[in-house]
């Protein structure tokens, strides 16, 4: 993707995919494609071999188990042969009718098959993660602008070097089946397979976590999760026991104020900055070492839902974020981030600007130490098979390479223990490096033998050091030969004690650092959602000692809070901090490149048709993907090229579009009946269908851009919405599609939500 200008370089990738040929069908054109050819009318029954996997999608690379290249086509991982066959490739005349003792006879214990069948279909789930179980993936590469070559010798951060990696999104509280929309911490791990080793930097969409102690990692989660005796709610925070830990755990206050904030909702994998929430230590090729914290910067911004979209999502689609990704990455509008790195020296105390490093609770302000990046990662393929790659993916905080090492953070310590010891239960034993998505691109001799789905063929007699039998082999390597050296740090000596340092215990000053940074539009939406989730609760205890958490944060957050709840606001416990805001954090009040942005294009056969189809060839020249919403499936047709309609009324929704677009007011469909479709039933009058008129409003309400020409003007009086409202472009023609695109830079019409707090 061009640097200069990234929406017109994937223009012509995603033109290929959208235009497409509207005589194929009503859905031809669309990313989202279930196959890579279109299937006949009826079954086929010459045999022929499997498909091969559609443009978008790629699997893990074609190395062995112990990281030797194969030099195999990653399409021959998969199944092959045009006969059905049994696992052992005995083909198979049928797998419709169990082998019985006559038609309507016992069945018979000897059919191999019909056993095999079921054995394999009992056993095809394996268990979920405990954390981080709904999640998405994509494979891409990341390339080193060698900027980090100062602090680190790791190879893959040298200048030009490209690396593959495999990046997996995901919520942290939901089962596999939960929604992607839910007001949760975004997991965003990546997987680098450098030339040294595989490098896993394993983060999440906040910089902070909820406690600074891994020993009390069982207790958030087991608060957060749905109650033990109903199981819900389910992937929510909004409940009593997560509100009653957090408030009596209060180092959990930075990190829960940042998921009531927008970041807890985002539009977006593509519009959500990553952080690697701890600090660690890079070591350069002279042995100085240099402390870091590692950011993820995405190219189109950072963006979030409105809480309404987000619950309406979590019903209509509750794939939203998933779909989201695939769909882009189809389209060519690849996502693309900048990995950058907070730097500070490393002291003794571990401390920067009186801030404790080794606390996962606390952030270092980007005005106090700037990002610098040091690299660029795209994401350009799909998984060509979701549970082998994206379910079955290992993460791990301890898979480091030379030049990248752990601090003494508690959280982080637990971590490398905890993420090694759960894929022994989920992935069925130690082996699950050994898993193709897990495979290492570097040579591996580790003297690791047998146990559970064991793939390699290991061979000599004496996989034990020191040896004589095996020639000696596997040597030792040295710092010269790419070892991994621990850094020889200087560990404190003292007596064992369970307790945390004195600077652990500042649990409020920079909850009040990220409040006062927040824009008023985001402190409205801080207090709704404070409001909505204690709203849910049911003890009142709760929710008087969380206010008396609020209460040190802010004054006027704790007094809107209390009013929502009907209750008195109490005064802060101790003095409120006094900080300076940090700008950075606000995601409001820049704007932003709309590649692969969804604009819906409202219309009917009525209206004119060409100026739908300029209207859709103006959106993909904009580096976006246009949708036409229509009455009915099929196409409009008229003098020229008909349109395909991509959405009907009955299937479009306003939140699964960035923007708007109205050609003309069109009229009823023919299943605009309550009985037929409950959205339709609006007694009100109106001068177009009153689905269209719920589009509208929707959009509306949630700030998107709105642009309307062709008699539209009608449509938008009937919803109450005016020329000159913010977000809002009425015109003759489509001249004011060049406005709308503007408006979406900024994500939304922000002027539309005035802030009274």
């Amino acid at each position: 993707m061009s640097e200069k200008n990234p929406a017109k370089a994937v223009v012509d990738k995603i033109a290929d995919v959208v235009r497409g040929d509207p005589a194929e069908g009503p859905e031809e054109g669309v990313p989202g494609k279930p196959g890579s050819a279109s299937p006949q009318l009826v079954e086929p029954t010459t045999p022929a071999e499997p498909l091969p996997p559609k443009a978008d999608q790629s699997g893990p690379e074609t190395v062995g188990p112990t990281g030797q290249p194969t030099g195999a086509d990653r399409a021959r991982m998969a199944q092959s042969g045009a006969y059905l066959t049994t696992a052992q490739g005995v083909r198979l005349a049928d797998t419709d009718h169990s082998l019985k003792a006559g038609p309507r006879g016992p069945v018979l214990l000897q059919d191999h098959h019909l056993r095999e069948k079921l054995m394999h279909f009992d056993h095809e789930r394996i268990p979920e993660r405990v954390v981080h179980a709904r999640g998405a993936a994509a494979h891409g590469v990341f390339q080193s602008y060698g900027t980090a070559e100062s602090v680190t010798k790791a190879a893959f951060l040298a200048r030009d070097v490209e690396t593959p990696v495999f990046v997996r999104f995901s919520t942290v509280l939901g089962s596999r089946g939960s929604a992607d929309t839910v007001r949760d911490t975004r997991g965003f791990a990546t997987k680098f397979y450098t030339e040294e080793g595989v490098y896993d930097l394993v983060g999440n969409n906040i910089p902070v976590f909820f406690i600074q102690d891994a020993i009390k990692f069982p207790d958030i989660i087991h608060a957060g999760k749905p109650h033990p005796d109903r199981e819900i709610p389910q992937a929510q925070s909004a409940h009593d026991t997560f509100w009653d830990f957090v408030s009596l755990h209060t180092e959990a206050t930075h990190h829960t104020l940042w998921n009531m904030s927008d970041r807890g909702i985002p539009r977006s994998y593509r519009m959500m900055e990553g952080f690697g929430v701890h600090t660690f230590r890079l070591v350069n090729a002279e042995g100085a070492t240099t402390l870091v914290k590692f950011h993820w910067k995405p190219k189109l911004g950072v963006h979030s839902l409105v809480w309404e979209e987000a619950q309406i999502l979590a019903g209509v689609d509750p794939d939203f974020h998933r779909r989201d990704l695939f769909d882009a990455i189809e389209a060519g509008a690849f996502p693309q981030w900048e990995l950058g790195i907070q730097a500070f020296p490393d002291t003794e105390d571990q401390t920067f600007e009186g801030i404790d490093l080794l606390d996962a609770t606390k952030l270092v302000p980007e005005e106090l130490a700037p990002v610098q990046p040091i690299g660029l990662l795209t994401l350009n393929a799909n998984p060509s098979n979701f549970f082998a790659e994206v379910e079955q993916v290992a993460f791990h905080t301890g898979h480091l390479v030379p030049g990248i090492d752990a601090t003494d953070d508690p959280l982080l310590a637990g971590r490398n223990f905890s993420y090694l010891d759960t894929q022994l239960t989920r992935l069925g034993g130690p082996n699950f490096p050994q898993l193709p998505i897990n495979r290492t691109h570097a040579p591996v001799n580790d003297m690791l033998r047998d146990g559970f789905h064991q793939t390699a063929v290991h061979r000599g007699a004496a996989p034990y050091k020191p040896n004589s039998l095996d020639g000696g082999c596997p040597f030792f390597a040295g710092a010269d030969t790419g070892a991994f050296i621990d850094v020889p740090v200087v560990v404190p000596t003292g007596r064992k004690v369970r307790e945390a340092p004195a600077s652990f215990g500042d649990h409020f000053s920079q909850p009040r650092l990220f409040w006062q940074s927040m824009t008023p539009t985001e402190r409205e939406h801080i207090i709704a959602a404070y409001t909505f989730e204690l709203g849910k609760c049911y003890e009142q205890a709760v929710k008087e000692r969380t206010l008396a958490v609020l209460a040190n944060i802010d004054g006027e957050l704790c007094a809107q809070v209390a009013a929502g709840l009907g209750l008195s606001a109490p005064a802060p416990t101790e003095p409120l901090a006094d900080v300076r805001p940090s700008p950075a954090l606000s995601q409001i009040g820049r704007t932003w490149p709309v590649d692969g942005r969804v604009v819906g294009i409202v219309t009917d056969p009525a209206a004119d048709v060409a100026a739908v189809r300029a209207a859709r060839e103006a959106v993909l020249d904009a580096g976006m993907v246009p949708l036409v919403v229509a009455p009915s499936g099929g196409v409009l047709r008229s003098d020229g090229d008909p349109v395909t309609v991509q959405r009907t009324f009955a299937t479009a929704r306003s939140v699964e579009f960035d923007a708007l677009a109205f050609v003309g007011s069109p009229g009823a469909g023919a299943d605009a009946f309550g009985a037929r479709d409950a959205k339709a039933a609006d007694p009100r009058p109106a001068p177009s269908d009153p689905r269209v008129l719920a589009l509208l409003t929707e959009a509306y309400r949630h700030g998107k851009a709105l642009a309307g020409w062709g008699g539209a003007e009608a449509l938008f009086e009937a919803a109450g919405i005016s020329a000159d409202e913010p977000g809002v472009v009425l015109s003759e023609a489509a001249e004011g599609l060049p406005q709308l695109i503007e408006l979406l830079a900024a994500h939304r019409a922000w002027d539309r939500f005035p802030a009274t707090a």
